[in-house]
């Protein structure tokens, strides 16, 4: 959520001219290549050499320039077609260098870090690789103003080219999260040659890095990768990629069930989940499917009359019912959540919310809006907020009002309200929403960037709420001097256990103070034809194209 926000704000900055339209296609891909035609005809541009892999998505891609890519499927691209200074070990989130050599070398300090670089790369181009390169990469990605350049402008003070094979960063302050910052999908090495530094200098539909892959051929339907034969590392298994964009789920559904395409990924409804999976045993399809790291909350406005009182904001926690839709709208393709960090960081997450409110607890909701004063003759009234174009969140919406009204006896009243994704985000900033739910995917795999996105605040006070940062963004406008304080000690200490024992604190508060509640965390399917081996889903939810073969 916090992506689309950055997105529709960068493009109605750059030209409010086009405000009405922006409005829109801020998130959903304006200046982009739209995915037509072929989904209607499934199979038309299906290679016939039985070596390359085909995949079959609805997604549409606003640009795959590494410096301004901000959407999940663009990351998946460059996770295929570039190198990063550093990856995961599969099937776990344990760091291991890519382009570097090895970890860093951090000063006692925790703000400079010395990296050593790997030899005998090259780009797609047959430009060497070394460190001024790796240098350019990264003050590129800072200095041309993409959506997404902030997460490294924030923190970098400089990076020095210390050796032809090394490379100095130094921070602004001690970030104990920068290694994992630095496998972030868009810090992927560029060939200097091919690109330039400067604002707003972008190639959306070009790529050219040293990855296993190399770009050649970015169409309105179709994708083509080839194998890049003087990749440093592993060689993939089969001769290239073929990814046909498809103009509905449907589509995509049909030609995996004729055998148009290998595989699919991340863009099939509910019912055509459950169906795959029910015809897997017979049919001989392969069904992977794992946590996802996206999580949705209940953002609640600590501005709001009613949601300043503490006992109203727990009320609402105890009424939530977590396994209840699970079960009724999501054929069991979720999981609970109660926490802000996923369970997917299982070492860090700590079940608060279930632990202190429970599920669908209306005896606690009860006497908690009692003691805030509201009964049956004097209910609370609250709009519950969602986006108009996301299904199964106005089914979550509907069942939270119908239980809330039903168990509670009149005590609660609440109102439901859809609005455009797009106008939604540009309003919640301003205190428009009472309560809304929003999902949140990750930038880097590490719990910080899934507290201070939520909970940090740079200026304001209990009285007044969030005046500028994090929270008020997210429309909360929460406000805790502790919880400032905690975020900023763990962005700065280098000992996990001690991080673990902060982030256990910011759980702990998060749950008292009640300024977001958790709702649920997804699940991310990968569907792949009989025979194709090597189809697997990283811990990341990225998809390595390499280890594809039929």
């Amino acid at each position: 959520m916090r992506r689309a926000i950055l997105l529709w704000r960068r493009f109605a900055i750059a030209d409010r001219h086009w405000r009405k339209l922006a409005k829109f296609v801020g998130l959903f891909s304006m200046c982009c290549f739209l995915a037509i035609s072929c989904g209607d005809r499934p199979g038309m541009n299906q290679s016939t050499d039985p070596t390359r892999i085909s995949i079959g998505t609805t997604a549409k891609i606003r640009t795959i320039d590494p410096a301004d890519a901000y959407e999940n499927t663009a990351g998946m691209l460059l996770y295929n077609l570039g190198d990063r200074l550093y990856t995961y070990e599969s099937g776990t989130s344990t760091l291991k260098p890519q382009l570097a050599t090895a970890l860093p070398q951090i000063s006692p300090d925790g703000v400079t870090y010395t990296i050593p670089l790997r030899p005998g790369v090259v780009y797609h181009d047959g430009t060497p690789f070394n460190a001024e390169t790796m240098k350019f990469s990264l003050q590129r990605f800072m200095e041309n103003g993409g959506a997404p350049s902030s997460l490294l402008s924030n923190i970098v003070e400089s990076i020095q080219a210390s050796g032809e094979y090394e490379l100095t960063i130094k921070l602004k302050q001690s970030f104990a999260a920068f290694p994992d910052l630095l496998t972030f999908s868009g810090l992927v090495a560029v060939s200097p040659t091919a690109y330039q530094i400067g604002s707003g200098q972008f190639k959306p539909d070009t790529f050219v890095g040293t990855g296993p892959y190399k770009l050649v051929s970015y169409g309105t339907d179709t994708i083509k990768l080839d194998v890049f034969e003087d990749y440093w590392g592993e060689k993939p298994v089969n001769t290239g990629i073929d990814i046909q964009r498809f103009s509905s789920p449907a589509n995509v559904y049909n030609s995996f069930r004729r055998g148009a395409v290998d595989l699919t990924y991340g863009t099939l409804d509910l019912d055509q989940i459950s169906s795959l999976e029910k015809q897997a045993p017979s049919e001989g399809w392969q069904v992977i499917s794992n946590r996802s790291n996206a999580i949705y909350v209940l953002t609640l406005n600590m501005n709001d009359e009613a949601l300043k009182k503490l006992e109203v904001r727990q009320a609402i926690a105890s009424i939530i019912d977590r396994p209840l839709l699970q079960q009724r709208i999501f054929q069991g393709q979720m999981e609970p959540l109660y926490s802000l960090i996923p369970t997917t960081l299982e070492r860090y997450y700590q079940p608060v919310f279930k632990d202190k409110y429970g599920d669908g607890n209306f005896a606690q909701a009860k006497q908690l809006l009692a003691q805030a004063g509201y009964t049956p003759e004097n209910p609370l009234q609250l709009q519950l907020w969602y986006r108009s174009n996301l299904r199964t969140n106005a089914d979550v919406a509907t069942t939270i009002k119908a239980l809330a009204e039903q168990e509670l006896g009149g005590a609660i009243q609440i109102e439901l309200q859809s609005v455009e994704a797009a106008t939604a985000y540009n309003n919640l900033d301003k205190g428009v929403y009472s309560m809304f739910i929003l999902d949140w995917t990750p930038d880097f795999f590490d719990p910080d960037n899934y507290i201070n996105p939520f909970l940090s605040c740079a200026k304001g006070s209990v009285e007044t709420g969030c005046e500028e940062g994090e929270s008020k963004l997210w429309g909360s406008f929460y406000y805790s001097d502790r919880v400032n304080q905690l975020i900023a000690r763990q962005r700065q200490e280098q000992n996990p256990e001690t991080r673990l024992q902060i982030f256990t604190e910011l759980q702990q508060i998060l749950a008292e103070d009640v300024p977001f509640i958790p709702l649920w965390q997804g699940k991310e399917y990968l569907f792949a034809r009989q025979g194709i081996q090597g189809a697997t889903l990283e811990s990341t939810q990225a998809v390595p194209f390499w280890t594809l073969k039929k």
